[in-house]
């Protein structure tokens, strides 16, 4: 054998500060990848909620028709133009008397002939998502009366109370007519019965009072005018809020911000989920998590013990850590199939069988839900854990284990005292990754129960309370879903990066709280290893 001449051992060691040099490299480069994408995913989803300034703009249509409108531009679309060098077009969404709840345009910049801030514009958003861009007048009051707009708050005052008044009526008094009329028809009360006449009574005057005061609250009406002249008629109880953007200064602008997060959390989207929030969106997966946190951990960690502890060493068992490692490479929609197949169809039809058949055809367990979309997440995510979990039991000492039988202890009370509280921090590892999986996956949740839409939640005020084999609303699937919406839109795009933002934090909290979970097991149960 030859020995190294010191030249070839500063080459050999050249080389290895080269590997570790382009290594770095590769690492800073992904690392400001990551950051570019993180930046301009924050900038675009903050811009949904950043007040845009209205526009009065002046332009001719193709047939030659003039119009002058007001309306707010999207200037990314103008900037990218002017980058590729195209023709400059100006894209932008305009309220008028023949479209007064806005409609988006492309416009080449020669067409255009006027474009100026309208300060007296307002921005008007509507409870349904829509918006108007039209100058407030005065407000219309019942009988014909008119009010000045700076009365405008205290009105809304009033239309909010007509509100809760018809609110109040609908679910105390007709609400309990309604289940008295339901209990009649169950002991099978005649028709002509006096209990049945009563209520008939009862409910023919409280809808004769939700009629009047829905008519009242019609009366309240805001005056506005367009561009054109012409005026518009919008029902202050539609109004969900009205800003002027021209007038607003920094306060006054982060105001709406802060307006604008509050309702994007709370809300359920609208528009074909184009405008309004994302409430049922983010309410599903978060529960879908945690469902699929409940389901996977224990059947992952038993599975982790039983191969390092109770397996026997031999070739089946390699054969089995193989196939366990293999399943994470297994593409998710393969997953998605699998949980539609035999979950959704085999497991849910026999359950309706046994259980649900006065409910047949329809189908109550044998469909897809948030039980059966969190079962095939954790059927997903399930290597994860048991690879995780076995790599923290081969770090607890032999020495331990030994002096816990010397101690006199059972095999199962060494794992259970001994060995899990040590390898609790690699379980809690396997649980992050597992949570991280889940939470960016799209294409299962699709076959399995995630919806574009779902009007009721899984969790409501009736028994049982918890609703698990109801359809659910996912970030993954909303944020698919607008991508596919016309990016012409001024707000829709921004939406779209704004549910992105929202599901990065929700993974980037629960991964917060699992890791503090992890660092004081780590404190308490490996302290001085």
């Amino acid at each position: 054998m030859g020995k190294w001449s010191p030249r070839q051992f500063l080459s050999n060691r050249q080389q290895q500060s080269y590997v570790i040099s382009l290594g770095a490299f590769c690492a800073g480069l992904l690392v400001v990848a990551l950051a570019c994408v993180l930046m301009l995913i924050t900038i675009r989803g903050l811009d949904y909620f950043w007040p845009r300034p209205v526009q009065s703009i002046q332009f001719e249509l193709p047939d030659g028709t003039a119009k002058q409108v007001y309306a707010q531009i999207n200037e990314r679309h103008i900037n990218s133009a002017v980058e590729s060098g195209s023709e400059p077009a100006f894209v932008f969404r305009y309220s008028d008397s023949q479209h007064p709840y806005g409609r988006s345009l492309l416009v080449e910049a020669h067409a255009v002939e006027v474009i100026s801030e309208a300060q007296q514009a307002a921005d008007i958003l509507l409870h349904n998502g829509t918006r108007v861009f039209s100058e407030p007048l005065s407000i219309r009051l019942p009988e014909g009366q008119s009010g000045e707009l700076a009365k405008y708050e205290e009105v809304r005052d009033t239309v909010t109370a007509i509100r809760e008044q018809i609110e109040t009526v609908r679910k105390e008094r007709l609400a309990s007519v309604h289940r008295e009329l339901a209990s009649l028809d169950l002991r099978q009360v005649e028709k002509d019965a006096p209990a049945r006449l009563r209520l008939y009574a009862d409910f023919e005057r409280w809808q004769q009072e939700v009629l009047r005061l829905e008519a009242q609250l019609a009366d309240y009406q805001l005056v506005t005018r367009f561009n054109n002249g012409r005026e518009f008629l919008i029902p202050l109880d539609d109004i969900d809020r009205l800003s002027y953007p021209g007038q607003l200064d920094w306060f006054g602008k982060l105001g709406i911000v802060g307006a604008g997060v509050v309702a994007f959390l709370t809300d359920a989207p609208k528009q074909a989920n184009t405008a309004g929030g994302v409430f049922p969106a983010l309410f599903g997966t978060v529960l879908m998590i945690f469902v699929m946190t409940i389901l996977v951990t224990p059947f992952g960690v038993l599975a982790a013990v039983y191969l390092h502890e109770y397996a026997p060493d031999n070739h089946l068992t390699s054969v089995i850590r193989i196939c366990v490692s293999n399943m994470a490479g297994v593409p998710s929609i393969v997953y998605g199939v699998f949980g539609l197949g035999f979950f959704v169809y085999l497991v849910g039809g026999n359950i309706d069988e046994l259980f649900f058949s006065d409910a047949l055809p329809a189908p109550t367990m044998g469909t897809p839900g948030v039980f059966w979309a969190s079962l095939t997440m954790a059927i997903l995510t399930l290597p994860v854990v048991i690879v995780a979990t076995e790599e923290g039991l081969r770090r607890v000492p032999e020495g331990l284990k030994s002096g816990s039988y010397a101690l006199g202890a059972t095999k199962f009370e060494t794992i259970w005292h001994t060995v899990l509280p040590m390898a609790s921090p690699g379980i809690m590892t396997g649980v992050i990754l597992a949570i991280a999986r889940a939470a960016g996956e799209v294409a299962p949740l699709m076959l399995v129960g995630a919806v574009k839409f779902a009007p009721n939640l899984p969790f409501d005020g009736e028994f049982p309370y918890l609703h698990l084999d109801r359809q659910f609303m996912h970030l993954g699937v909303l944020i698919y879903d607008g991508a596919f919406h016309s990016q012409t839109d001024v707000r829709s795009a921004s939406l779209m990066f704004a549910s992105c933002l929202l599901l990065l934090v929700v993974v980037f909290v629960l991964n917060v709280l699992a890791v503090i979970l992890r660092r004081r097991l780590r404190k308490r149960y490996l302290r001085g290893y």
